[in-house]
């Protein structure tokens, strides 16, 4: 079959010039794009409803096809629908092991290294309140704001960063395909801020914690209102979800206070986005990361100021 209908396969009559492929001048053609008629080759031909196209009429056509999406607006994509759950998994591996390459060394991280068992990186990295008339920089208070997010990227040991990494699989690539790819970040990021600020709230000045379960629980919360949203059976996200929270009330060590504050965050920030109105979508959603980040601020300020 031709691209357009006055396309006799054959040479032209009255031995008027062979035409010649317009993205290919070397190559002769009979075959023209049924959209804009000019002469195709076989390398250039996108089969069509009604002939073929060539390649420029067919991106012109794909771009007024709308993409399609989910019920919460996120895009469906036949590959890589998780490559932030994915993008995340390696951030934590690799920082976690670049705490493990690091050690410790003689200087003031170091030392608190040393005195915490852990390495020089989680003490750069890690949650620590400190005191800002200690004579040194050491904490939220002396102005490193950036260990509100770095601390949920550091990990103390094998078992908490495998717990933490398979947990965030399971989760993120369950939601981020429903959710669309900055949504889900969202989401991740401001239920880790929850939980950093929650841990805040009760930290003595000299104490580290680290770990991504606030934004692990976060992602609990939000699975748990997202199945529900969609009319799935809870039961099992309910006893899981309960589960943990009693683990990090009766083991010591364990910060149940970044559990909770992710918890809250991510429960109340999935419920914005899968509970908006679907031509509001997007004024709903910026609103409510908006709140949480005003939520996530004032606690974090009564603490420190």
């Amino acid at each position: 079959m031709t691209g357009s209908a006055d396309s006799t396969g054959g040479p032209p009559p009255g031995g008027s010039a062979v035409p010649t492929c317009y993205r290919h001048p070397d190559r002769e053609t009979y075959i023209r794009c049924s959209r804009c008629e000019r002469p195709i080759c076989p390398d250039c031909m996108t089969a069509a409803p009604v002939g073929f196209q060539c390649p420029q009429c067919v991106a012109e056509g794909n771009k007024g096809v709308r993409q399609a999406r989910t019920v919460l607006g996120g895009t469906i994509r036949e590959t890589n629908a998780n490559t932030i759950t994915l993008s995340l998994l390696v951030i934590n591996v690799g920082v976690w092991l670049l705490g493990m390459v690091m050690g410790t060394s003689g200087t003031l991280y170091g030392m608190f290294a040393r005195e915490w068992n852990t390495n020089e990186l989680g003490v750069q990295l890690g949650l620590v309140l400190g005191n800002p008339d200690d004579g040194f920089d050491l904490g939220v208070v002396d102005g490193q704001w950036y260990r509100l997010i770095t601390a949920a990227f550091m990990h103390e040991n094998a078992l908490h960063i495998g717990m933490n990494m398979l947990a965030l699989w399971v989760l993120g690539s369950s939601l981020e395909p429903v959710l669309g790819r900055w949504r889900f970040i969202t989401l991740y990021l401001l239920s880790a801020l929850g939980g950093t600020a929650a841990s805040l709230l009760a930290t003595s000045e000299y104490t580290l914690s680290y770990g991504a379960s606030g934004a692990v629980f976060g992602l609990m919360g939000a699975l748990f209102v997202i199945m529900r949203r969609l009319g799935r059976e809870t039961g099992a996200v309910v006893g899981i979800l309960a589960f943990n929270l009693v683990l990090g009330f009766t083991i010591q060590g364990i910060d149940w206070r970044a559990h909770l504050g992710g918890l809250v965050i991510g429960t109340g920030l999935a419920a914005v986005f899968a509970y908006a109105p679907r031509q509001q979508r997007l004024a709903w959603s910026i609103t409510g990361c908006a709140l949480a980040v005003m939520i996530i601020a004032t606690v974090i300020l009564v603490r420190v100021g």
